[in-house]
């Protein structure tokens, strides 16, 4: 039996699902994740998720659903990060499409976890799946709501995990602490932030970063593309509730199961009925556009000069954030990793 991880939100969230699958089991088989191909849109400028068709040299998987290998490569113009996290995390990586509708993914996802014959757990990182629909800060509410829809309609035992409460920067930690109360957290070792430490050392994600920096240790201050983060003693654990309970902190959640739209387009007009976001809509973001290219970049003095400038005081920068305010593209991250020498997934300016 096997269980399978379904990396609620999409874009970095895989690699927060092998931490937390290596902190929860110590089968030492690789995890079985699902997750969306839905990524920001410097990474994938369509922004909407992919489905099977987005991609050639897919394989097949448990339940008969679409497997990522390294082989595999999204059609223009389409971008995916997730050939390459095939390529780097040790997990089976699996494609949830919720293109036709929330019964038709629901069906996906039984699929695929009745035939690993174990139960469901969700693994969302910072938190905003817990969202209450009317924060000021929230950006992304739809994909994981649509997640625990699709999960409960299974009617297979599942289980809620929340990593690095606040890191995603949608909920405040002490919000989330107290929607939290009660839950018994886990606090990852070492290695399991390391088992993810070839993708992070070139992959754009802030929150999986983050999460896997306060396993290593890392506290204080980070800036994010979006956001000034702390990172504090709750920022390095694992916290789990069950599935319903999640549901009953999530409006959005709560109207997917009351009305079942029959599209993905229907699903997100009710998001953004209720929050404000639709969830088609790319992601709200840094008012600063990202960079389309850059030859080079300053010496490391310098740019470390720039940095700590940009940085307003923050004691990290996340790499992505780093990229962008060199006016690099997020995939010179391995050369400007190169060239900063940082030991862990953030860079730090003291």
């Amino acid at each position: 039996m096997t269980d399978l991880y379904v990396a609620a939100g999409g874009g970095g969230d895989p690699i927060g699902a092998l931490i937390a699958a290596r902190t929860i089991t110590v089968d030492p088989a690789p995890p079985l994740i699902a997750t969306y191909a839905w990524e920001r849109p410097e990474v994938d400028p369509t922004s909407t998720p992919l489905g099977e068709g987005d991609f050639t040299g897919l394989a097949r998987g448990a339940g008969g659903a679409a497997a990522f290998t390294s082989a595999t490569r999204p059609r223009l113009p389409a971008g995916s990060t997730l050939p390459e996290l095939a390529r780097d995390l040790p997990a089976r990586l699996l494609l949830l499409d919720p293109a036709r509708g929330l019964s038709r993914l629901s069906r996906q996802v039984a699929s695929i976890a009745e035939a690993a014959g174990g139960r469901i757990r969700i693994v969302d990182i910072g938190g905003d799946i817990l969202t209450h629909g009317d924060e000021p800060t929230l950006r992304s509410p739809f994909g994981d709501a649509l997640t625990l829809a699709a999960c409960h309609l299974t009617g297979i035992p599942t289980t809620v995990y929340v990593a690095g409460p606040g890191l995603d920067g949608e909920i405040g930690e002490q919000h989330l602490l107290e929607r939290l109360a009660g839950c018994n957290p886990l606090t990852p070792g070492r290695d399991a932030a390391s088992a993810a430490a070839p993708a992070l050392a070139w992959h754009p994600s802030e929150a999986s970063a983050l999460w896997a920096a306060a396993i290593h240790g890392a506290r204080g201050t980070v800036r994010t593309v979006n956001d000034a983060i702390a990172l504090t003693e709750a920022s390095a654990r694992l916290y789990h509730l069950p599935l319903a309970e999640a549901i009953g902190h999530n409006p959005v959640a709560q109207a997917l199961l009351d009305e079942r739209p029959a599209t993905l387009g229907a699903a997100a007009d009710l998001s953004h009925r209720l929050t404000g976001i639709h969830g088609l809509e790319p992601e709200r973001s840094s008012p600063h556009a990202p960079p389309t290219g850059r030859a080079g970049f300053p010496h490391r003095d310098e740019a470390m000069k720039t940095l700590r400038e940009a940085a307003d005081g923050a004691d990290h920068v996340t790499l992505r954030y780093a990229a962008r305010a060199l006016g690099l593209p997020w995939t010179r991250i391995p050369a400007l990793r190169a060239t900063l020498a940082p030991n862990t997934p953030l860079l730090r300016l003291g």
